[in-house]
């Protein structure tokens, strides 16, 4: 689950270490004509050139998006074909639907959406849309079969976005996977906290993360930490890093695996350490990213003391004991399939459709962008997605999602379905 900034929400993902700016040219595939890529997925014009008001809803209703003769990106052909010799993850969406229905009955959805602020989206409706989704998708025999069933029997609601056409930022996040000791040793130095039982009593401001853990990340024990260790790492990134993430899975020291997750928050904004980077003018802010970041902190280590001290926010954790990472609806999260949203105005575990460049790794070992769209639920929150124009996309554990999570930041559109009022 995701660091938030309040108690009742998880990490800030990780690409805004690397200060969302653009991402690295990877080349894209031609689609068909130039509205298939843009025109035909952005909001209709008779909508853009309206003057949104604060008080308009950020979520616009229209018809499904008709594909394109020739254009595949327009539907999620991962679900029936598999992508880089994977197999087909249609079990995997199944999965998170069920995940998101069984949150859909509990007391939280209720409250949730009789908060809502979205007219005709309700905890009813989106239940129904996922029972009617889900059917079709065990029904459909192709991509293609299912893209029909849903212009049938759905209308989409739209992102308004960051610049009220749509234009929607995608980022990525993912669950480290580290070594750890559940005991100090010379090798396993640095550690992570248990949330302290008395922090609702704690005095505001809360201490900084220098005052907590000290400079170097070593003077936990002496203060307010003391005897909260959790586990124990042998470089300073890696705790840092999971309080950035809000989860990961651990190989212990003594031949066990375990997870931990997000437990609570000190009340302060996280602090970019990649943004600081580039205001010191050690790394240039144009093309950064976050391999460019770690490269960096693992040849110049002693620089973490310099720059992990800037960021006065601090997470705490607890053990999971092998559960999957969990989001802001206290559900697991699916590789690709569960996105993160501003939960003040989006429909929490409701179904989703995006649409973006986001990177993959060829068999080669390369890594290219193509343009693709996936159905997934909306399970997640974040501290920094905030507003109609964030997404924050969950790609799953290890290196690689980590690689691929480092040098996600595209615009993209986002949209959710929902059930004909007839249906």
């Amino acid at each position: 689950m995701k660091k938030t900034l309040t108690i009742i929400t998880l990490s800030i993902p990780v690409v805004l270490l690397i200060l969302l700016v653009r991402m690295p040219s990877f080349g894209q595939p031609e689609l068909s004509p130039p509205e298939c890529q843009v025109k035909k997925w952005d909001l209709p014009v008779l909508l853009k050139t309206k003057n949104q008001k604060a008080s308009s809803p950020v979520l616009i209703q229209r018809s499904p998006v008709a594909c394109c003769e020739g254009d595949t990106s327009c539907l999620d052909q991962v679900l029936f074909q598999g992508e880089n010799t994977q197999l087909p993850d249609k079990k995997i969406l199944l999965q998170a639907i069920d995940r998101s229905l069984g949150y859909l009955q509990t007391s939280n959805a209720d409250t949730a959406y009789k908060n809502s602020s979205v007219p005709g989206i309700t905890r009813d409706r989106v239940s129904k849309s996922l029972q009617r989704f889900r059917e079709l998708l065990l029904k459909s025999k192709s991509a293609t079969e299912l893209h029909t069933a849903i212009e049938r029997d759905f209308v989409l609601y739209q992102s308004i976005g960051k610049d009220n056409k749509g234009s929607v930022l995608f980022t990525a996040y993912y669950e480290p996977l580290y070594a750890a000791s559940r005991v100090p040793t010379a090798e396993y130095r640095y550690p992570i906290y248990k949330l302290p039982a008395d922090i609702q009593s704690w005095s505001k401001p809360h201490p900084t993360r220098v005052q907590l853990e000290g400079v170097d990340g070593l003077q936990g024990q002496a203060g307010k930490l003391g005897g909260l260790e959790l586990f124990w790492f042998r470089d300073r990134l890696e705790p840092y890093m999971i309080q950035i993430q809000g989860s990961a899975k651990l190989d212990l020291t003594d031949g066990t695996q375990t997870t931990v997750g997000y437990a609570g928050n000190t009340a302060y904004n996280y602090k970019s350490i990649g943004r600081e980077l580039a205001n010191d003018g050690i790394l240039p802010l144009e093309g950064m990213t976050m391999p460019i970041i770690l490269d960096y902190f693992h040849k110049q280590p002693q620089a973490l003391n310099i720059y992990i001290p800037r960021d006065p926010s601090f997470v705490f954790f607890q053990e999971n004991f092998g559960a999957a990472a969990q989001g802001s609806i206290q559900v697991a999260l699916s590789p690709e399939r569960s996105i993160a949203t501003d939960k003040s105005i989006m429909p929490p575990g409701a179904l989703a459709l995006i649409r973006a460049p986001f990177p993959f790794v060829k068999s080669s070992g390369e890594m290219e962008h193509r343009i693709v769209s996936r159905y997934v639920l909306d399970q997640d929150t974040g501290g920094a997605i905030k507003g109609a124009g964030r997404v924050d996309y969950f790609l799953g554990t290890g290196k690689v999602a980590g690689d691929r999570a480092g040098v996600t930041v595209s615009d993209g559109q986002l949209y959710y379905l929902l059930l004909k009022s007839q249906k």
